[in-house]
This record gives structure tokens, C-alpha cells and sequence, in this order.
């Protein structure tokens, strides 16, 4: 198997941490006689086009999204669809949401690790023409979503600080949203709603526990449509429990899991997709069980977690 490395060179710290793995990767393949290649992005998309150009070859391939949430979506699009193909996530952004399943970012970005790591099945969301390994949303939260990159841009404001900025900024524009949503092709109801979240995992928006039961290989989605039952004040009181995955005991939550959920828009609005916005009136979030092989570093517990129980569909990670 070869090991193919795709660093977003701009991530962490102004490209810090990027520039400080490339030598480390180098240095280790290098030392332990590893076929590998390091291929280094040079803008949006360009990962994506990389890693499906690569994949269509049929070699026997891990890629390594060495980044943020956008590298490890741009490798995921890229590689879907190649049964050749497995994918490890070494965290360099300031989000790193989905690995957090998996370990801290420290543990993640041990190059042996990850070369020693192990691979397992998981599902994946289709959502028009894009595969989200994470998470899906539409409603308060994609804006938020589609807003936060612009607060990255501030100084000293990281991944969480700018969810959270967003998030106020978003209760102060829109909070309400009527939605029409079928799940797995039962009844429609149209509700006015804050947001809709649909989980693969847990953590989102740099740390919000949006789907706190979600397990990425259990075959279903974890569904959770808060209604607008409560005021911008309250919502505002709420955030905090929000973050903590404390929401599913709200009596204007609605959880369910499922495998397909539509949404009719009355007014367009942003579905987001692993962080990728666009505005929509009708969207599908349909689940595409065991879709894609990623790597489960050798130095995580998520295996003796899920066999303890402290990881489960049943129960948050405290």
C-alpha cells in the first residue's frame, strides 16, 4: 500500500503546523522505508481533484487529510466511490470536529500512529452531489456556518470563538425557519424551526456537541430538529447546554434516527455540508452505510471505548 499525504499548506497557526509536519512526515517515511508521496494543495478544490485522480488509478492507496474539516472533506469527495482507498485524518486546522471521536489532536497527529493505524468502515451522508463524513444542517446553524469563515479571517479568533461569534450574530438575523421534513419517506410536517441537524458523529462548529449519541458506523443518522418554541433571549441562555449536547432533553427537540430525511424550504435557505454552504429549497440527507474506510490511529481508545461502553449510541462522552 502507499501512503499519500495531502497537506493543506495554510493550516494551523498561519500554515505553522503544516510547515512543521511536512519534515516530520518526510523523516519518518523516509527512516522506516515507507512508499509514500506528499502532494500539497494550492487552493480550494484542488485536493478533491487530487485525491479522485489518484484514487481512479486502482493502486492500493491511504490518504492522509493533513488539515482541518476542509481538508478531510475535500479527501473524502475525492476518494468515495474507490474500494482501493482508505482514509486517515491528521489533524492541523482549528476545528478538527470530526476526529474528536477518535482521540485528541495530539494523538491524531502522530505520523506512526497513523501509519500503524487501523482501518474500519464508516458511513457517510450524501447531500445533493457532495459526502459528508460528519455532518449535516440546515436552518440557524448552517447560517452560522456560512458566516464563521468570515470571523476566522479576525485575529486572535480561532475555530470555536468564531462558531460562537457567529452564533450571535445569527440570533440577531434569523432565528426562525418553516420547513417541511419527511424522515424515511413517512408523514411530511411543517414546522417553524430553529435548525436541523443531521449527525454521522458528534462535534461540530469547533466543539458543539450537535449530535451527542451520533456513532459514524451504526448504519443510522442521528436527527435533531429544535422548533421555535423559545425566544432570541432564550436561545441565547440555551447556547451553552447546546454546546454540550444537553439539547435532546429540550421539549422543543425532536430526535429521531433515520436513514433519509427531506427538507422542503418555504423561504431558500443554507444547508451545510461538513462546512460546505450553499442555499437550497428542497435538500435530501440520505445515509450511505459503511461508504468509506477510515484509519483509527494505533495509539486511540476508541476500540476499548466502544467495547467499555464509554463510547456508545446510548450515552455522551462526558
Amino acid at each position: 500500500m502507499k501512503h499519500v499525504f495531502v497537506v493543506n499548506p495554510t493550516a494551523g497557526k498561519k500554515g505553522r503546523d503544516a510547515q512543521k509536519i511536512i519534515p516530520e512526515i518526510h523523516a519518518y517515511c523516509k527512516k522506516n522505508k515507507i512508499d509514500y508521496e506528499l502532494y500539497c494543495t494550492k487552493s480550494g478544490g484542488d485536493g478533491l481533484r487530487f485525491v479522485r485522480e489518484r484514487a481512479a488509478s486502482g493502486e492500493e492507496l491511504r490518504f492522509y487529510a493533513c488539515g482541518g474539516d476542509g481538508t478531510l472533506f475535500e479527501v473524502v469527495n475525492g476518494a468515495f466511490g474507490a474500494p482501493n482507498v482508505e482514509i486517515a485524518a491528521l489533524p492541523l486546522g482549528s476545528g478538527n470536529d470530526f476526529i474528536r471521536l477518535f482521540g485528541t489532536k495530539e494523538q491524531l497527529a502522530n505520523v506512526d500512529a497513523q501509519v500503524n493505524g487501523t482501518a474500519i468502515a464508516l458511513d457517510l451522508i450524501k447531500c445533493g452531489d457532495k459526502y459528508a463524513i460528519n455532518e449535516c444542517s440546515m436552518g440557524m446553524d448552517a447560517e452560522v456556518c456560512k458566516k464563521q469563515s468570515d470571523f476566522k479571517k479576525l485575529p486572535l479568533v480561532n475555530g470555536e470563538m468564531a462558531y460562537t461569534v457567529s452564533a450571535l450574530w445569527a440570533l440577531m438575523k434569523k432565528v426562525e425557519n418553516t420547513f417541511t421534513i419527511s424522515v424515511d419517506d413517512g408523514p411530511a410536517k411543517t414546522e417553524k424551526v430553529i435548525f436541523c441537524f443531521v449527525g454521522n458523529s458528534r462535534w461540530y462548529g469547533g466543539g458543539y456537541m450537535g449530535g451527542p449519541l451520533a456513532m459514524p458506523n451504526d448504519g443510522l443518522l442521528d436527527i435533531v430538529v429544535v422548533r421555535k418554541e423559545v425566544s432570541r433571549l432564550g436561545l441565547l441562555k440555551l447556547l451553552g447546554a447546546y454546546k454540550r449536547g444537553q439539547h435532546l432533553a429540550w421539549d422543543f427537540t425532536n430526535f429521531i434516527r433515520g436513514k433519509k430525511i427531506t427538507v422542503h424550504a418555504k423561504d431558500p435557505a443554507v444547508v451545510n455540508v461538513d462546512g460546505e454552504c450553499e442555499v437550497v429549497t428542497d435538500c435530501t440527507m440520505e445515509l450511505l452505510p459503511s461508504a468509506i474506510r477510515f484509519v483509527v490511529p494505533a495509539n486511540s481508545t476508541f476500540f476499548k471505548d466502544v467495547e467499555s461502553g464509554r463510547i456508545s449510541a446510548d450515552r455522551p462522552i462526558s
